[in-house]
């Protein structure tokens, strides 16, 4: 959890094969190659629902394949994937701040904003997406409120993307995740924004856990649900959310906070880091591309053409 949002998580394991191969004493591309997929091996092995870790791999992967194919020496191999690294944290910004300008336009004019967890510059390569769409309409001179859910348990947007929003001047106030029904039933949310760790074929959204909660609430009381996600994160070779693996994390997330136990010795737990959102409760998937409308089914695909 140093290292949390599904592009963030997808920058950092490029970034750390690349160290990884910069690193290397090998003295042949064979022993180098090795490394390398050793290397990606366990990367791959940390998380897995973020499918951004798995994409930014099988990128690196190719690379390093391509670089071999045609014969490059180790010191050209090492460059290759270096800049390949770079390019794809750049990458990543860029989508952002289009993921942004795409999204500003569901942003009402005076708009209260809710998100849940944190999908910022903390949990990207910078700028953020769902951060990113509030920014960008804040930007276009759109008066915004944000409500962050705290996001328990491990209070991802308590403590960051409060954090984010409150440096870059922006209202907002802090609710706990039970608060948010009672907040849409008095109609102080216009629109909520969130991120995705994963997006399957059909448009079922993985995110962290209580999104759901909070699709089925702004469905009850006829508020808009949007996802903000890079391309990167959208995954076709899963039809649906049920083919979509779930971390679970460790109790002690749940039973302490600090040093301080907080549920008494002997209570069972269940602590799933993610929770699926059905794609009939989302109003729109925000991409770099634009934003992809149901049926899901064709606008995911579409958007993705030449981009898996």
């Amino acid at each position: 959890m140093v290292i949390r949002g599904a592009p963030a998580i997808g920058v950092a394991a490029a970034m750390g094969v690349a160290l990884d191969v910069r690193r290397s004493r090998a003295t042949g591309t064979t022993q180098l190659a090795t490394e390398f997929y050793r290397t990606c091996d366990l990367l791959a092995a940390t998380r897995p629902t973020a499918v951004n870790l798995f994409w930014a791999i099988e990128r690196m992967k190719r690379v390093f394949a391509g670089g071999m194919r045609v014969g490059r020496s180790t010191a050209e191999l090492q460059a290759l994937i270096d800049a390949e690294a770079v390019r794809l944290h750049d990458e990543d910004v860029a989508n952002c701040r289009a993921i942004g300008r795409h999204g500003a336009g569901v942003v009402p004019a005076e708009a209260r904003v809710l998100t849940h967890c944190n999908a910022g510059a903390l949990a990207t390569g910078r700028y953020g997406s769902a951060l990113g769409v509030i920014r960008a309409a804040v930007e276009a001179g759109k008066r915004v409120a944000v409500y962050a859910d705290e996001t328990r348990p491990f209070l991802q947007g308590a403590r960051l993307t409060a954090w984010e929003l409150v440096r870059d001047g922006i209202d907002t106030t802090v609710i706990t995740d039970g608060m948010a029904g009672s907040l849409m039933r008095a109609g102080m949310v216009d629109v909520v924004v969130v991120g995705a760790d994963r997006i399957a074929a059909n448009g079922d959204v993985a995110n962290k856990i209580g999104t759901y909660t909070v699709a089925v609430l702004a469905r009850e009381h006829g508020v808009p649900f949007y996802v903000a996600a890079p391309l990167s994160t959208i995954d076709l070779s899963t039809p649906d959310g049920s083919g979509i693996p779930i971390e679970e994390r460790d109790a002690k997330e749940m039973t302490y906070m600090g040093a301080s136990q907080l549920v008494p010795e002997g209570a069972a737990v269940w602590n799933p880091a993610f929770d699926v959102t059905p794609a009939s409760f989302v109003a729109g998937i925000i991409t770099e591309r634009g934003i992809c409308r149901p049926p899901f089914a064709e606008s995911l695909k579409h958007v993705c053409d030449g981009n898996q």
